[in-house]
């Protein structure tokens, strides 16, 4: 009894109402995950911590100066031949460069791509639990979920935390039975299907590029050349973009990685429209 008075240690009958809220009858109510299931949506964190409340602690106000601006430029078009997929690598937090070799896209599984913009841990948290309700979905069903399935799935998330301070702008891009297929998906559950989207601080020079040479009967090499080039062009006019181009196509039996390509090279092949 001694220890525990110098301690300071209280019963759990003391602690139970600073640990469990209100109304709430035990701890294992509490989901490990997202869960459908639930009646209010929520994702594991630690108790105490309300993920809105630290994004506002994180200004100049608060007595805090921590920079949550991001950077970032992906592409995804639609054509004859599947669907092109071209990101750039950097990974930037404010000024700071915090990586030069990302990539932002996320293998949901083998018809199925994400794309990355905003913050890299949103992103890839909620696509990775997209990934999982995929595989989810596939082992009920006895069949791959649609690519609009998919993108609906991920902005039904992302309703559910509208406002909590999310930063997430993606594109879903696929292969179903209905052929190619591209969603764009954001924080606020915002859904588009289009047949090119480009997001990030540098997708208007990426759409400058794209909107001078899109075509729907392009050949492959035109397409592969077109995401380079959309990429590269970003990159060169935007500071928070750059490191390299990778590039994927979907394809009717699934998706291929077409290269990883370093844009500093790519800069001097298309230096003629640069400078």
């Amino acid at each position: 009894m001694a220890l525990f008075d110098v301690s300071g240690y209280k019963p759990y009958s003391d602690l139970r109402g600073h640990i469990i809220a209100p109304g709430q009858t035990d701890l294992m109510d509490r989901p490990n995950h997202y869960s459908f299931g639930t009646m209010t949506q929520q994702f594991s964190v630690p108790l105490g911590v309300d993920p809105s409340g630290f994004v506002q602690s994180c200004n100049r106000d608060g007595g805090v100066c921590i920079e949550l601006n991001h950077g970032t430029t992906t592409l995804a078009f639609k054509f004859r031949h599947g669907v092109i997929v071209a990101v750039d690598s950097r990974a930037s937090a404010g000024k700071y460069l915090a990586s030069n070799d990302v990539n932002k896209v996320i293998e949901i599984n083998s018809h199925l791509l994400g794309t990355m913009s905003g913050s890299a841990a949103d992103c890839q948290y909620w696509e990775r639990l997209l990934a999982k309700e995929c595989r989810l979905y596939k082992l009920r069903n006895n069949q791959r979920i649609s690519v609009a399935a998919a993108s609906k799935l991920l902005s039904n998330m992302m309703v559910g935390y509208r406002g909590m301070g999310l930063s997430m702008g993606s594109m879903i891009c696929g292969w179903d039975k209905q052929g190619p297929g591209l969603y764009y998906v954001d924080q606020t559950g915002t859904r588009l299907s289009g047949r090119a989207f480009s997001t990030g601080c540098g997708n208007s020079y990426a759409y400058g590029v794209i909107d001078s040479g899109y075509k729907e009967d392009m050949t492959v090499e035109e397409a592969y050349e077109l995401g380079r080039r959309g990429i590269a062009h970003a990159t060169h006019r935007d500071a928070y973009s750059g490191g390299f181009v990778n590039m994927y196509h979907m394809q009717e039996d699934g998706w291929i990685k077409v290269c990883k390509e370093d844009v500093s090279e790519l800069i001097h092949r298309y230096r003629k429209g640069m400078f």
